[in-house]
């Protein structure tokens, strides 16, 4: 691995991370027998606006009983999701080990590791043969990714024809520079923004075609202030992002904002296809 996924890697890693989950879980008084996908809600889903997001997406795309690919995966929360509510099959891969050791583990406990795996790998070089997935899904992962045209490459290389191809990401807007830390990044040399045009002219090239985009920015400025005000009169919760984030998540969030809110960076979804 490069230094520069090492870096990238330890940015997102947490000391024993499902076990922290599962103390604070106690700590909520969850019954660690009976635990449900909406105990671990809080935390599994690190994009802006969480679960609900996810959801709107899979309804917008209709993508009930495919055969799915999340590309940075994450805790798996989307995999969870889709399976349980969309009866897909899914994968997830990401560059952190302990996020996708946490993300097996966390299938276990909410009982859907039978449609739902996880692998420990690089999105710019998927281990899965051409055109293995009817859906490829990514949220909040390009920002950390510098060979854009690899990326972009690699997810139309595993799509089957006709598929589809859905993003909800973070693109830089101007070129004013943004404020450090971010979630995605304490610093700017792991940070690799990108206009969301440099994605369009990629995977046009590709032969993907685009079905939908949406710019998603002023719900993500209502979700933060919401988010923001709460943590500050109510302090972190016992199980929320703040378990990734770290102490510093006010800040990281807040720059995020900031960011929007000045027009320095947009936030959109968008389905191609294939």
């Amino acid at each position: 691995m490069t230094d520069k996924l090492s870096a990238i890697e330890e940015h997102y890693y947490r000391h024993d991370l499902y076990d922290d989950i599962i103390n604070r879980l106690k700590n909520l008084n969850v019954d660690l027998n009976q635990v449900n996908r909406s105990d671990i809600a809080g935390v599994d889903e690190f994009h802006v606006r969480g679960a609900a997001i996810s959801r709107e997406l899979a309804q917008l795309a209709n993508i009930k009983n495919s055969k799915v690919l999340d590309v940075g995966c994450g805790l798996g929360g989307p995999c969870r999701m889709l399976a349980d509510e969309f009866n897909c099959t899914t994968t997830g891969i990401d560059l952190s080990e302990e996020f996708i050791n946490a993300a097996s583990k966390l299938s276990d406990l909410v009982g859907l590791s039978d449609s739902t795996q996880f692998i420990y790998g690089n999105a710019n070089d998927l281990p899965f043969e051409d055109k293995t997935f009817d859906v490829v899904w990514t949220q909040h992962v390009q920002m950390n990714v510098d060979d854009k045209k690899k990326f972009y490459s690699e997810i139309a290389r595993v799509l089957k024809n006709d598929g589809f191809f859905i993003y909800y990401d973070i693109f830089r807007k101007g070129k004013e520079k943004v404020k450090y830390p971010m979630p995605w990044a304490h610093e700017s040399k792991i940070s690799f923004l990108e206009p969301s045009s440099t994605m369009q002219s990629i995977l046009e090239k590709l032969g993907m075609k685009k079905e939908h985009s949406n710019d998603q920015t002023q719900n993500g400025i209502v979700f933060f202030e919401k988010l923001i005000s709460k943590l500050v009169a109510q302090g972190p919760p016992k199980l929320g992002l703040n378990v990734l984030m770290g102490e510093n998540t006010i800040e990281k969030i807040t720059n995020l904002l900031n960011g929007l809110k000045e027009n320095k960076l947009t936030l959109q979804s968008g389905i191609y296809r294939k």
